[in-house]
């Protein structure tokens, strides 16, 4: 469905109430289900999924339709999820197009005829926009696609949709709504309609998690692939900085943001991240992979973690105070030492007293600079190709761009200096450098294979006034920060809402947290699928 069709009318959708988008949306035909027999979205990986798609025994076409019935199911009618801001209309011909190839030549690549979404602040030239979620981008098409859409496509993926997202990746109010965007509406969890979904990479999320895609790529700058994947409860990998290109990505800070994969398995995270991990010149903070980089799928299952060293991550927000969800953080530590691994516990990181905020100093000037940049490049309308234009843009349009929550952050930077002031360079060395050497202390400390943290408390009712209520967790800093990779999987549920463990390491140590999550992966309580419940009858973690 076109993004004109999908809106409907932009009209409709500025006079919407606090609720989602698709109230407003135009009735679509539900494309046709999966011709081939044993097909289910619903269980089957992504891995199988490109395996069985290069071996010819499902077409692309198929897939790509059961995918499109279901978006049309679950996130158009029936619980309504809104996490698919925009259909591609050509993922159909894509798809014929690749299934035609596949009979001449074979599969084009990794990921021949393997459907994934990408999130709504990521290029693509083609018809769909790129809009951060915003109503001031609503009509901006790309001219380009970005450097890791290329690739994408390149592999042979079908390009499926653009996921909804917090508007400009949660950067433009500190009172914002994770999943809510002025274009997009609110992104609702799938596991309980009414709790949030975290954000940024909400719709990302919420389309693996209800397997409205088979994977999807989210961005992140800190926690926002790796808090939505929790509250979820799928796979997402946040990697080393500067080994995923970002550009062709509306920035947030050059300094924290990455590209990276979500998935309903850590194999099937690991597939896209085979992909997404490249060199680009053009990209000014690239960081070459060492030797070239690797395949990251294991060639066999890892089910033992013999004499790898893990520390354990005690000093997280809200530690002591949630035992139902520290439980499952317990049990994950233990499958961990029966999988042989040796527990170094605890290892602990407290941040500098007396130094304010550095991170906020370094994210608000560098969005000003890196936005300024990408916006004044894409050729949009005069008055609205700087982040000045966007706050008089978002001021004179307030009832329907700021229904909910204003744009405090957006001002902020705004105020912000340059990037070669002492304020910003000892802000950066109080935030990033400080905590890379931080952290790349407690790995070598205590002789540290990775350092296994708890990623988040059950997913908070969504709260329109009082905006998102982080009250667990918060260890996302530690590789967001330094810029080393995590991976972040389902360790169990409190109250029927996800609850993610994860690992982070040194820089370019993604094969082995990799090889630590499959392992763990294997023991841990079954993911269960969503079930799509209206509200929680107690509320008590």
């Amino acid at each position: 469905m076109h993004f004109s069709q999908r809106i409907r009318l932009l009209g409709c959708a500025l006079l919407l109430s606090l609720g989602a988008l698709t109230a407003c949306r135009a009735t679509s035909v539900e494309p046709r289900a999966a011709a081939e027999s044993g097909f289910d979205p619903v269980v089957i990986d992504a891995l199988t999924l490109r395996d069985r798609l290069a071996a010819g025994e499902w077409t692309a076409e198929s897939v790509t339709r059961a995918y499109l019935a279901r978006i049309a199911a679950l996130d158009d009618a029936g619980p309504r999820l809104n996490a698919i801001i925009e259909i591609n209309p050509d993922a159909l011909e894509i798809a014929r197009g690749l299934d035609q190839r596949l009979a001449d030549q074979g599969p084009v690549g990794p990921l021949h005829g393997v459907p994934v979404v990408l999130k709504a602040n990521i290029d693509t030239a083609d018809a769909m926009a790129t809009s951060a979620g915003s109503l001031a981008l609503a009509d901006y098409r790309a001219q380009h696609d970005a450097f890791h859409v290329a690739r994408l496509r390149a592999a042979g993926a079908v390009i499926l949709a653009k996921a909804n997202l917090s508007e400009w990746a949660n950067f433009r109010d500190s009172n914002s709504s994770s999943g809510w965007s002025s274009l997009g509406g609110q992104t609702r969890n799938p596991h309980v309609l009414d709790r949030n979904p975290c954000g940024s990479s909400s719709g990302s999320a919420v389309a693996v998690a209800a397997a409205l895609a088979p994977l999807a790529v989210g961005t992140e700058t800190n926690g926002s692939i790796v808090c939505p994947a929790g509250a979820n409860g799928i796979v997402g990998i946040k990697p080393t900085l500067g080994t995923v290109s970002r550009r062709g990505i509306i920035p947030i800070a050059h300094s924290q943001d990455t590209a990276g994969p979500m998935a309903r398995t850590v194999a099937g995270a690991a597939l896209l991240l085979e992909t997404l991990v490249a060199m680009d010149t053009g990209d000014t903070g690239v960081v070459e992979w060492p030797g070239g980089a690797p395949g990251f799928v294991p060639t066999t299952p890892v089910t033992r973690l013999d004499g790898v060293r893990i520390g354990v991550y005690r000093s997280y927000y809200g530690a002591g105070q949630f035992p139902r969800v520290e439980a499952v953080y317990e049990q994950a530590l233990s499958h961990l030492s029966e999988l042989g691994a040796v527990l170094v516990d605890p290892v602990e990181y407290q941040p500098p007293e007396g130094r304010g905020d550095p991170q906020y100093t370094v994210l608000t000037w560098e969005f000003k600079h890196d936005l300024d940049a990408y916006l004044s490049a894409a050729g949009l309308p005069d008055d609205r190709d700087s982040l000045a234009d966007l706050v008089a843009w978002n001021a004179m349009h307030a009832d329907t761009a700021m229904p909910i929550f204003g744009q405090s952050i957006f001002e902020d930077a705004l105020a912000a200096g340059g990037l070669d002031s002492p304020e910003y360079l000892a802000a950066r060395d109080a935030n990033n450098t400080h905590m890379r050497k931080a952290v790349a202390s407690l790995l070598a400390e205590h002789e540290l294979d990775a350092i296994v943290v708890p990623v988040n408390g059950p997913a908070w009712k969504t709260d329109w006034v009082g905006g998102d209520r982080y009250r667990f967790g918060g260890t996302s800093s530690l590789a967001a920060i330094s810029g080393f990779p995590s991976i972040v999987l389902p360790a169990g549920q409190v109250m029927g809402l996800p609850v993610n463990v994860g690992f982070v390491g040194a820089a370019f140590s993604e094969p082995d947290l990799i090889r630590f999550a499959q392992a763990l992966e294997q023991v841990l309580p079954a993911r269960r699928e969503p079930a799509y419940l209206p509200t929680l009858e107690h509320d008590t973690p």
